[in-house]
């Protein structure tokens, strides 16, 4: 049903609010719900592991090439996907992204040798290029600068809560080996990827391209988000003192020098948090010799404790508007948690550092894709999110690779969690010093809006 206003008795003010609740509440689940199911499609394959290594007789080095080369055909076409989604329009793209990476994810159940795994791996990165950046993209033209960490927030917590849903679903799912002739790891990619082509589907009715265009909307409540999005597009938010965002070409923004020292950062978190990520419930299960049931539930527990964390990090991000030094904080957790595995590698301590490791993760996510728009918009933000994005996501490759083959070469992964500890400290300091720059420092006058404003 159609929302409706009395336009006589309204301020500039309650339009503001109502309106940003309103696309909130029509957005963000849909998003989310897009994005829980993607993380289920490229991240169950460390679930599956507990079970399909040893019946394909995976080895470790080989298992983590697999998982690790999704992220090569990811990064690869990044750039080009999200520059047709900015000039097709995100309903129609992120549609088509959905539909062709659940059909790709339904078809690991019949991989069945190292090679078919790297094949199919890879094209699901292709398939799926583009949706992180896509959505990031789209939620700029929705959600005004004041209100963007909390919907990137709204967005993204759909990360842990996928491992907090996955983990526990996945463990059940390898449990109906021998119905229907299938291993329980086959089911697991088979029930997993259905709802994202159906979800795909679905995109292409209720998602709205731009504001202008959404009949959800009152005609006030239109004009008004409009606007604002205009005159962020026109010229900068941030304070007198800080340089405009100037629209420039896409292959000018590639080209803009804070967007390159953006990806050392982003490309660090990544290979840290991947690394971790896909050997977590691998080094759970060594570190206190449980069950796939218990493995599961405690992968999740840990992933839950992260998720709660996103709203306060979404609301301190936009309240602060101190992008720099969150991102700098939550790198600052995973060279700690990393520096925890390492040291700690047979006991429920371990757990406890990778407890630690994860909490880096609302930290970043939730301010880190407020930086790069401060000095780009329009086209060259889609292009520049998403070159971003690709290179530093590349760390979903390195990560697992070097985890998996310094454990089959040394017998113990703490080597490379002390690389990963100095990595995520490298990306730390480049935070704290990308802080001291004009572009970055806190904006003041976004600061007292957001603190007048309820999304």
């Amino acid at each position: 049903m159609r929302p409706v206003l009395d336009e006589a008795n309204v301020t500039d003010r309650d339009v503001g609010i109502a309106t940003m609740r309103r696309v909130s509440l029509r957005l963000l689940p849909f998003l989310f719900l897009l994005y829980i199911f993607c993380w289920f499609d490229r991240s169950n394959v460390s679930i599956a592991a507990l079970q399909m290594n040893e019946e394909l007789k995976l080895s470790s080095a080989a298992f983590g090439f697999g998982a690790g080369v999704f992220y090569l055909g990811y990064s690869l076409f990044e750039v080009p996907s999200n520059l047709i989604l900015a000039r097709v329009g995100a309903r129609r793209w992120l549609a088509r992204i959905a539909i062709t990476w659940g059909a790709l994810a339904c078809a690991m159940m019949w991989v069945r040798t190292p090679q078919q795994l790297y094949v199919v791996r890879f094209l699901l990165g292709v398939a799926e290029a583009g949706l992180f950046p896509g959505v990031i993209y789209y939620l700029t033209l929705w959600f005004p600068a004041t209100h963007r960490a909390r919907a990137i927030a709204g967005f993204m917590i759909a990360i842990p809560l996928s491992q907090v849903l996955g983990a526990p679903l996945g463990g059940t799912l390898l449990g109906l080996t021998g119905l229907g002739h299938l291993s329980g790891w086959q089911w697991l990619f088979l029930i997993e990827g259905l709802p994202s082509v159906l979800l795909g589907f679905a995109a292409l009715g209720f998602l709205t391209d731009r504001p202008e265009e959404a009949r959800w909307l009152t005609k006030p409540q239109r004009d008004w988000l409009s606007e604002q999005i205009e005159l962020e597009r026109q010229q900068s938010v941030a304070a007198p003192e800080q340089p405009a965002a100037a629209p420039v070409s896409p292959l000018r923004g590639l080209g803009h020098p804070l967007l390159w020292v953006l990806i050392i950062p982003w490309f660090a978190f990544n290979t840290v948090g991947f690394g971790a990520g896909l050997w977590t419930p691998l080094m759970v299960r060594d570190a206190l010799g449980t069950s796939n049931m218990a493995t599961s539930l405690i992968v999740g527990g840990i992933f839950l404790l992260a998720a709660l964390v996103f709203p306060f990090a979404g609301a301190l991000s936009d309240r602060s508007d101190d992008r720099c030094g969150l991102v700098a904080l939550g790198l600052a957790f995973c060279c700690a948690g990393s520096i925890g595995v390492a040291l700690l590698p047979h006991s429920i301590y371990r757990v406890a550092a990778l407890v630690v490791l994860n909490i880096s993760n609302p930290l970043v996510n939730s301010s880190f894709w407020c930086l790069p728009t401060r000095f780009l918009k329009g086209g060259s933000a889609a292009a520049g999110l998403a070159l971003i994005s690709s290179i530093g996501v590349s760390g979903g490759f390195f990560g697992p690779n070097i985890v998996g083959f310094l454990k089959q070469a040394t017998g113990s992964d703490s080597g490379a969690f002390w690389g990963l500890a100095g990595l995520a400290l490298v990306g730390a300091i480049v935070c704290v010093g990308l802080r001291r720059l004009a572009v970055f420092k806190p904006n003041r006058r976004a600061i007292g809006a957001a603190s007048t404003q309820v999304a």
